[in-house]
């Protein structure tokens, strides 16, 4: 499996590079799929499923900032494999909590709803990492 190589000029850590532009692309997908849902969608869904596909792009921008804050404190503690795997959390989370409900909102199958507590749960887990890499660095 290879990385992708992300230079920076502002971060010196590979690692913060690559969370800090996860984080970025991830906002501004967030905010794309939120300006869709509020113009294109909004005629054509019903209202239950157009509150589902808001609450996707609200929790992909509140973790698009997790991965923002996850780089910068990697910048600071490069070492710290807690926080490391917290941004990776915030990540599989977003493709699976806010993607299945992006997917149960335009393609409806109930079998998308299913998939959307296990991000829940990286989300979880990925704060608590997160809070126990304050801990650990202060």
């Amino acid at each position: 499996m290879s990385t992708i190589a992300v230079r920076s000029p502002i971060f010196t850590s590979t690692k913060a590079a690559r969370y800090a532009t996860m984080g970025a692309a991830h906002a501004f997908l967030s905010v794309a799929c939120g300006a869709f849902g509020a113009h294109a969608l909004r005629a054509g869904l019903a209202p239950a499923m157009l509150e589902v596909f808001e609450t996707a792009a609200r929790y992909q921008m509140i973790h698009a900032i997790a991965l923002l804050i996850t780089a910068l404190l990697l910048e600071r503690a490069p070492e710290s494999r807690i926080v490391d795997v917290a941004g990776v959390l915030f990540g599989i989370g977003i493709v699976l909590f806010s993607g299945s409900l992006y997917a149960l909102s335009l393609v409806g199958p109930p079998l998308w709803g299913a998939v959307t507590p296990f991000g829940g749960l990286c989300f979880l887990t990925g704060w608590l990492c997160l809070a126990i890499g304050f801990v650990r660095r202060a």
